[in-house]
């Protein structure tokens, strides 16, 4: 399986000629993700998705199923969103999707918090959506968030400590200038290391495999 990293938070998972496209939100550049077998946004933001970049691998990807928690079916009424929720696991095309945790992080308390799922990808590849779920199973390779509203650095690497992955990335960085994220980077090399991990700092197009 190869990930590849896009702009922010969207994020590309490839086996063969079959892919799924995870959060694709309002900083993504115009790509063609090839045949898509589904799409999974983690909450309703519009940094994790947008009606027109959904409906433009809708359009190219029919029969693709999109999957979100309860927040996203709202949001996304004009399209035909699957519910998922913590403990749910579905099979599409070759991918197994397992859903963890309920709630997007807090950004303040005058800031409504919305639904989101974390999503590990066949036993491998683990994407919290905006929030520090920390899966009860062993991760491979997790992207993690480095830049946000509601993010705190010392937090990121509390979670990568927990996480324990074998490989991490950065995700969610577009908040943040290129000095920002060279130092926060750094934060997250350390933290993976603790465990015996490697930490790859993808840019957007860059890719693992794993």
């Amino acid at each position: 399986m190869k990930v590849t990293k896009y702009e922010h938070s969207t994020l590309l998972l490839a086996i063969g000629d079959d892919t799924l496209v995870i959060d694709p939100g309002m900083f993504l550049s115009a790509v063609d993700f090839g045949r898509v077998s589904a799409v999974v946004i983690t909450h309703e933001h519009g940094d994790h998705w947008t009606p027109d970049q959904l409906g433009r691998i809708q359009e190219q990807n029919p029969d693709a199923v999109i999957y979100g928690p309860s927040g996203v079916v709202a949001a996304a009424s004009g399209f035909d969103v699957t519910a998922v929720k913590s403990g749910d696991e579905i099979e599409v095309g070759p991918f197994t999707l397992k859903f963890f945790g309920e709630k997007h992080a807090v950004i303040h308390e005058s800031v409504p918090v919305p639904d989101n799922v974390g999503v590990l990808v066949n036993d491998e590849f683990y994407y919290p959506g905006d929030s520090f779920t920390v899966p009860d199973v062993e991760v491979g390779t997790l992207a993690a968030p480095i830049g946000a509203p509601w993010l705190k650095i010392g937090d990121a690497m509390d979670f990568v400590l927990a996480v324990k992955p074998k490989r991490a990335f950065y995700a969610h960085d577009m908040s943040l200038s290129v000095a920002g994220k060279n130092m926060s980077t750094d934060r997250l090399v350390w933290a993976t290391e603790q465990n015996g991990g490697e930490f790859h700092a993808l840019e957007v197009g860059e890719s693992l495999d794993i």
